[in-house]
């Protein structure tokens, strides 16, 4: 049995509900309040009786899970066969999960707010100090250290484009209902690939993040603005394998960073890194416009296979809701038509048994 799933980024406040349809192809139905029981029943409803086949997948999202297979075991043989000796084996967990094969995690630490989108045994926490631990982010105190490069070329552009009126836009309305219409974005790299146009704006920037070989997860690179007496509602990013640095780059006074009831502010220069997993909000109370740079990266406890696989995860995902991929006939389907029809000769017990498995 094959299960889809609700994929609900939870806030105890805001919510903002995903029908992922089995991680493969998404639509959002709403932003509203409930409460985290409610979510947690919502999301777990198609794993209570193994024989309920209202969470069955369409034959879309079987074959996306079929691709996703297929790559996983090339990276599982891969690392298997080479001298890494690294495992696959929570994003074996992962792909479970984010099936609706098995429940979601309970939140195991205050404030954090995880969705199926998970990786079990890392570690969770709202703040990290990234300049002060050189091991685990060998590129952070490089970025503060020439962040002025950063902080120049910005200024510099808002400086020739009115302010960066022209520069900076909201996703999506939808993501505007959490975000607010105070807050907007200048995408430097998204899913793995650089915005070529946006990198010739601030070709330095572009140079030194390259030179720094952080490990860029999906979500990318992004100037980040917050207009005047605007702010964030508070929300959870679900996926627990990304971490975010935001550098400050023009902070105005009073501006604040609440993770999981814990409220900071930006320094110009310095990187405030977070686990957005962890239900956070901002707010801009001054008169002026904030800038950061918001780097997602991958969590330091992944593994080089794991973090290869999720890679492979989200660019197929990718591809898939773009309608990169052609549509096929899931192999699982197709063998299902082989069994019915192998079985036609044997009666109506034997097409009951080709369509059961029993």
């Amino acid at each position: 049995m094959q299960y889809t799933h609700i994929n609900v980024h939870f806030s105890l406040r805001y919510r903002r509900i995903i029908s992922l349809t089995a991680f493969g192809v998404s639509f959002v139905t709403s932003y509203t309040r409930v409460t985290h029981d409610a979510i947690y029943n919502l999301r777990n409803a198609c794993n209570l009786n193994s024989s309920t086949k209202v969470c069955a997948l369409s034959e879309r999202q079987m074959q996306f899970w079929e691709d996703v297979d297929d790559g996983l075991k090339n990276i599982s043989r891969y690392h298997e066969t080479s001298s890494t000796g690294l495992s696959m084996d929570r994003i074996k967990t992962f792909a479970k999960t984010a099936r609706g094969e098995i429940s979601i995690p309970q939140p195991s630490v205050v404030g954090h707010q995880p969705s199926e989108e998970y990786v079990h045994g890392l570690t969770a926490k709202p703040f990290w100090d990234a300049r002060g631990d050189s091991a685990q982010f060998p590129w952070a105190e490089k970025l503060e250290d020439q962040s002025h490069i950063i902080i120049e070329e910005l200024e510099a552009k808002l400086a020739r484009d009115q302010a960066g009126n022209s520069l900076f836009a909201g996703d999506s309305s939808l993501q505007n209902q959490v975000m607010g219409s105070g807050w907007s974005a200048y995408r430097l790299q998204r899913l793995g690939v650089w915005n070529a146009e946006n990198c010739k704006e601030f070709p330095r920037t572009y140079n030194l993040l390259q030179s720094l070989e952080i490990p860029l997860a999906v979500r990318g690179v992004c100037f980040a603005k917050q207009g005047p007496q605007s702010g964030v509602q508070p929300h959870s990013d679900g996926r627990n394998f990304i971490l975010t640095s935001h550098l400050g780059l023009k902070i105005p006074e009073g501006c604040w960073f609440d993770v999981a009831n814990e409220k900071k502010s930006w320094i110009e220069g310095k990187l405030t890194t977070v686990d957005t997993s962890f239900e956070h909000s901002t707010g801009n109370p001054s008169n002026e416009d904030r800038y950061v740079l918001i780097v997602d990266f991958w969590h330091p406890e992944l593994n080089d296979a794991e973090r290869s696989a999720l890679e492979l995860v989200y660019d197929l995902r990718n591809k898939f809701e773009s309608g990169m991929v052609p549509v096929r006939t899931p192999r699982s389907i197709l063998q299902q038509r082989e069994n019915i029809r192998k079985s036609q000769g044997d009666g109506l017990a034997g097409l009951w048994k080709a369509l059961t498995g029993g």
